[in-house]
């Protein structure tokens, strides 16, 4: 089994992940994709006054929606409890898929993650374990949003896209995937829902359903 790994704080999770998660599958040839939730990042303070509960209903919701079975929720990293660190994940998916795995996991990334990949724990384990995929990206489009949609970055990250990536001068043996993630931001959405714009064809149907049912972000 090829798997592929989408992590992330799903802070909505979005069209534009579902588009790569689905370009992963038809055009990369793998057989599922793994939406991982993180517990607690290390690179940036979760905002919006989402749950970790509802975070994770949102990444359920929408694997359970999708009828080929390819998308797949893995809440190894919510379930682990505190920072949530790639290594210790590609240490669990390896033991929980043990004989099963048909070469090693891809993790996908966009360019502004790779940018700050070089400050990751145990970072030359994570690019052993792994295949790196690296997805293209619009800048976010702000605008109108205040600050209190943004996430925060924490510690040594810079975040989002004020660092920038090079895929020549990147010393990590990765694919640079050439079709870019939907220009869809997480805190645009974030900002909408508050602010009782649409956001409805931004977001997967059964996450908007969520969403809307629950109450999330306004």
């Amino acid at each position: 089994m090829k798997i592929a790994i989408l992590g992330g704080s799903f802070n909505p999770l979005h069209n534009g992940h579902a588009m790569l998660a689905d370009t992963i599958i038809k055009e990369l040839g793998y057989d599922k994709v793994l939406f991982i939730p993180t517990c607690v990042p290390p690179h940036k303070e979760i905002m919006g006054g989402v749950t970790t509960q509802q975070r994770l209903d949102i990444v359920k919701t929408f694997c359970d929606s999708e009828p080929s079975g390819c998308f797949e929720l893995e809440s190894c990293e919510i379930d682990r409890g505190g920072i949530s660190y790639t290594c210790d994940t590609l240490s669990y998916l390896y033991e929980k898929y043990r004989g099963r795995l048909g070469g090693k996991p891809a993790l996908l990334m966009g360019e502004e993650i790779a940018a700050e990949f070089h400050k990751w724990k145990n970072v030359d384990n994570v690019a052993e374990l792994a295949d790196l995929i690296i997805v293209p990206r619009y800048p976010d489009y702000f605008g109108h949003c205040v600050d209190e949609f943004k996430n925060r970055p924490t510690g040594i990250y810079h975040g989002d896209f004020n660092s920038t990536f090079d895929t020549k001068t990147f010393r990590y043996p990765h694919k640079y995937l050439g079709i870019p993630m939907l220009p869809i931001s997480s805190t645009e959405i974030r900002a909408r829902i508050a602010s009782g714009k649409s956001y409805k064809y931004l977001v997967p149907s059964a996450v908007y359903d969520y969403i809307e049912k629950n109450n999330v972000y306004k």
